[in-house]
């Protein structure tokens, strides 16, 4: 890779300048609520930057460019359904949260039914997502690999090494002010690069528009009416698909998945957590579109390649964009890699600690102990995050669809569960817990018969866990009566 020097330098300086900021920005912790929630003092925008950084992965940064290069727009339907389930988060699930102090989003369910409950969603979650940002994580290293011409084993550890020295030094504050910065790093990156796309494509934006008119590129709706019932629900950006299952999905990543709760569980109070959460919906349907236009204008510009759709931003980076140019690209690529990974290290090792450790053997603890434990769980989640990466190496799927399908498949037992909590006073532990398990194992058939696209799993996972707990509430209810 001769001659790409500045490229370099500017990704080594931004790599340590993230670091440093990241360490500065979150200060000294002395106890667990500061390591995990910030002391409770960030403000909402700032959590707003952060919820969308820490859900722009790099496997979005580059697979969703590849979406509209290969098919069109029809994944804003998905997006516009993300931001009306977070309007739901923001009404029904935080004033819930907020009548008790929360360490996560589990506390919840013992609070509501037990601990089994809460040891069980926590366990869920942990695997749920290690597997999910093990796929983010290697699709970082798609453009690293290629840019620095080493293996993926080696772009991967890079990537995650730098995440977890401010996750581990600064805490959730250092995580949350970091992934602020990053928010307009990698927007502002895939803007840059949709500038330099128009200056050198002949013809300009009018060639884009003309090609992929011809092409039917900037088709937004798809009722999916054309394929039959079996068709319909095959296919995973239908209109109801993407308004329906996107709200559902955003109603569990941003309602009961600990990476995004922690954070709006860091904000000041219930009304700054609303103005965060439903904020972040709003940009995500903006920074969705900008993304997909760039796939559009990758499509004018290269026209049909016999390539996977997740290579084809990466490759314009690296061949096409100037030097000094790629390398801010890349920043901004590893930019929006990090916000998720730090994140993720930091909600996986709260949930470990707070879900599972202090229940069973750290009641007695003092908060400095506490402190060193949890620390320690930041560096084991960082090495397995990185074994999970390394698993996916070989995936020839598109990444994004392939990490949303790991987190819906569970995400439905787990959503269910929480309404199950929120909505219906009478439903006790075992009823949720055999609620949530059935919502599992209907997912798995569901999954390996496929029988559904992945943008109706959590729905369809919600559906068999609501019906099972109030079938068995009702059940009990009437022995009671007749006994």
């Amino acid at each position: 890779m001769e001659g790409r020097t500045p490229d370099y330098i500017i990704i080594i300086i931004y790599l340590a300048g993230v670091a440093v900021f990241g360490i500065i920005s979150g200060g000294r912790q002395r106890s667990l609520k500061d390591y995990f929630a910030g002391s409770k003092s960030v403000p909402w925008w700032a959590v707003c930057f952060s919820i969308v950084a820490a859900e722009t992965s790099a496997l979005t940064f580059i697979s969703v460019p590849g979406l509209a290069y290969a098919a069109n727009l029809n994944f804003l339907q998905v997006a516009v359904g993300y931001f009306l389930g977070r309007i739901v988060v923001a009404y029904l699930f935080l004033p819930a949260y907020d009548k008790g102090e929360l360490r996560t989003a589990y506390t919840f369910l013992e609070n509501r039914f037990g601990g089994k409950t809460r040891s069980f969603a926590s366990i869920v979650f942990l695997f749920t997502r290690t597997a999910a940002d093990g796929v983010r994580l290697f699709a970082t290293a798609i453009p690293l690999k290629l840019m620095l011409n080493i293996n993926y084993p080696l772009a991967i550890i890079i990537i995650a090494v730098v995440s977890l020295v401010y996750t581990y030094t600064g805490g959730m504050k250092g995580i949350i002010w970091v992934d602020a910065v990053q928010m307009f790093i990698y927007i502002g990156g895939a803007i840059l690069a949709g500038f330099f796309l128009l200056h050198i494509l002949p013809g300009g934006w009018e060639a884009v528009v003309n090609t992929a008119s011809a092409e039917n590129k900037f088709n937004i709706f798809n009722f999916g009416f054309n394929k039959g019932l079996s068709g319909f629900f095959s296919q995973p950006y239908t209109l109801l698909g993407g308004l329906i299952g996107g709200a559902f999905l955003s109603m569990a990543s941003h309602g009961t998945d600990q990476l995004i709760v922690q954070r709006l569980l860091s904000a000041r109070n219930l009304k700054d957590s609303q103005k965060a959460v439903i904020g972040s919906g709003a940009i995500i349907i903006v920074q969705f579109t900008i993304f997909l236009i760039l796939g559009i204008m990758l499509f004018a510009f290269y026209g049909k390649m016999n390539i996977k759709p997740d290579e084809i931003f990466p490759l314009f980076i690296i061949k096409i964009l100037p030097v000094g140019l790629s390398g801010i690209i890349i920043a901004g690529l590893l930019a929006a890699a990090m916000s998720t990974l730090s994140g993720s290290i930091s909600s996986l090792a709260s949930s470990t600690m707070h879900d599972i450790y202090i229940p069973l053997f750290g009641k007695n603890l003092d908060e400095s102990s506490k402190l060193k434990i949890s620390r320690i769980f930041t560096l084991i989640w960082a090495g397995l995050l990185i074994l999970s990466a390394m698993l996916f190496i070989n995936i020839s799927r598109a990444v994004v669809e392939l990490a949303l399908s790991i987190a819906s498949f569970t995400y439905g037992g787990l959503l269910g569960t929480f309404l199950l909590g929120v909505l219906n006073k009478k439903i006790k532990e075992r009823e949720a817990i055999i609620g949530f398990t059935i919502g599992i194992l209907i997912m798995i058939i569901v999954v390996l018969l496929k029988l559904a696209a992945w943008t109706w799993f959590t729905l369809i996972g919600v559906s068999a866990t609501l019906l099972t707990g109030y079938v068995l509430a009702a059940m009990n209810s009437r022995k009671k009566t007749v006994s």
